[in-house]
This record gives structure tokens, C-alpha cells and sequence, in this order.
């Protein structure tokens, strides 16, 4: 007796290829996450060392200070892409949590948009500026790092931040994108 392989529909396929691209933005932001938290743990291990170096044996690492400036950079602006991920960012929504289901979804399309036109201009600029940091080798005054580095930080965070909105709007336009709920409906 043979049996037959279950047969697989155009919305399976779509379902698969929804789950595929949403874990490849998982993976990715969670990476991101990782390598910003050793990034951080060795700017603090980096202060504490310099803090000593100082104070105990009056001497001084030159540049740590820069060195530190510019990972908090890459953390707030690469960690921005991360946090819009996670719907983890900050909102002043109290006003349109408040309205009708349609009128939500109009409006997380528009606020979508927007953000998507913004950190476009955005990432195309500090691209540009980055770009004319590597072209006149600029370097920071002490440690003599690449400038063009820190400002790399804005695009990769915007680019990044893009993508991720763009994600949101195909998710919106598949009616897999709902508005988020206000932490008061969900607690009632």
C-alpha cells in the first residue's frame, strides 16, 4: 500500500517563506545584540583599566577615552536597528491606542512610511559624510582611529532600521502586521 506525501500549497510556501525571512531578522538582530554586548563589556573593562592605570600608577591610556566614545556610538545607533526589531522602542501612543481597529492599521502604514523615508535620507547621508572621512583619512586626535568608523555607525544603524521597516510594511500589506496593543487593553 503506498502512501501519499502531504502536498504543499502556495500558502504553506508562503507561511514557510514569512517564518524563513522573520528568523533571518532574528538571527541577525540577536547578533547584532551579542557583538554590542562584548563591545560594551570591553569599553567597560577599558574604563576600569584606564581608572587604575590613572590613579595607581598616574599614567594614562592614550585615545581609551575616544576608543569608548565610539563604541557608544555603534551601540546607540547600531542597537537602534535591534530595538525596532524587538518593538522595543519608545512610543507616544496612547491617543491612537485608543481608536478604531481600521483606523490603527491606516496609520501604523503612514507612521511606517515615514519612518522609512527618514532613515533613508538618513542612511544616504551619513554615508556620504563616512565616505568623505575614509576618502581624507581623517583619524581621531588621540588614538589615531579611522574617523570614517564612528560615522559608519549612523548608516549601518539607519540602513538597518530601513530594512527592518521595510519588513514591516510587506508584513502590514500580508495583513501579518497588526498595530501594537496599549499595555492597559491587554492588562483589563
Amino acid at each position: 500500500m503506498a502512501t501519499s506525501k502531504p502536498t504543499r500549497t502556495a500558502s504553506t510556501k508562503r507561511v514557510s517563506a514569512w517564518k524563513r525571512i522573520d528568523n533571518g531578522f532574528e538571527i541577525g538582530s540577536r547578533a547584532l545584540e551579542l557583538i554590542l554586548t562584548a563591545a560594551f563589556i570591553f569599553a567597560v573593562a577599558l574604563n576600569f583599566i584606564t581608572a587604575v592605570d590613572r590613579y595607581i600608577f598616574k599614567h594614562s591610556i592614550i585615545g581609551s577615552d575616544e576608543i569608548q566614545t565610539f563604541i557608544m556610538v555603534w551601540m546607540t545607533f547600531a542597537g537602534a536597528a535591534a530595538v525596532s526589531w524587538r518593538h522595543q522602542h519608545l512610543r507616544m501612543d496612547v491617543l491612537v491606542s485608543r481608536l478604531p481597529h481600521p483606523i490603527r492599521i491606516v496609520l501604523l502604514g503612514i507612521e511606517l512610511v515615514l519612518i522609512l523615508g527618514l532613515t533613508s535620507i538618513l542612511a544616504k547621508q551619513s554615508f556620504h559624510y563616512a565616505a568623505q572621512m575614509l576618502v581624507i583619512d581623517r583619524r581621531s586626535d588621540l588614538a589615531g582611529l579611522p574617523m570614517w568608523a564612528p560615522h559608519a555607525a549612523l548608516f549601518v544603524g539607519f540602513a538597518l532600521i530601513a530594512l527592518v521597516t521595510c519588513w514591516r510594511i510587506v508584513e502590514l500589506f500580508g495583513s501579518r502586521l497588526e498595530p501594537e496593543e496599549h499595555p492597559t487593553e491587554t492588562a483589563i
